[in-house]
């Protein structure tokens, strides 16, 4: 009998559930891709497993990730949060979130929906690379600099290129999966 070989990275029972059924699916739905913003940049400095044990946690302390309602948050809800020991208690970070929720509805109602912005960086269809080795993996690429920066110019916080790339990895803007990853041919 074989085991399946998966992207050297997935080792924990958080993890690996992650990586299986999660991490490179190409997401389209709105409420996820700004789920998927606010934990990059909570996760900045610190590792994703971190941000997975805390996950359900921020899915209720931010409304389950519906920017319109964390858009509307004031400095009494931020500082609530702030003490908050459920998800990471950055005020640099927490205060993006709300940030990032407003500029993403100005996204959305200049797009139509932060998808249809989003993915115009890589022309609508995931980009498909080939590594064979975690080490080759990127941390940043063409794309993930002009995402970072024209979110920058539209007021989003924490969305540096490194971050961006994380994001596009997650979302599956971008196929990172290790070319002997079960998952790398599954998800195409």
């Amino acid at each position: 009998m074989r085991t399946m070989q998966r992207c050297a990275w997935a080792r924990t029972e958080l993890s690996i559930a992650y990586h299986d059924k999660e991490w490179g699916v190409p997401l389209h739905d709105d409420r996820a891709l700004f789920e998927f913003l606010v934990l990059e940049g909570a996760q900045a400095g610190l590792s994703w497993e971190t941000i997975l044990k805390k996950r359900d946690n921020f899915r209720v302390a931010f409304d389950n990730f519906d920017p319109r309602m964390v858009a509307k948050y004031d400095r009494r809800r931020v500082d609530t949060l702030l003490a908050n020991p459920g998800i990471i208690r950055n005020r640099l970070k927490v205060s993006a979130a709300v940030q990032n929720a407003r500029a993403f509805l100005a996204v959305q109602k200049e797009f139509g929906s932060f998808d249809a912005y989003i993915w115009r960086f890589v022309g609508g269809r995931p980009k498909r690379n080939a590594w064979r080795t975690l080490k080759q993996i990127p941390a940043r690429s063409a794309e993930s600099d002009a995402i970072s920066k024209d979110l920058s110019r539209r007021g989003f916080t924490f969305v540096g290129p490194t971050i961006c790339y994380a994001f596009m990895q997650a979302v599956g803007m971008v196929n990172d999966h290790t070319v002997t990853c079960f998952r790398y041919g599954e998800i195409g």
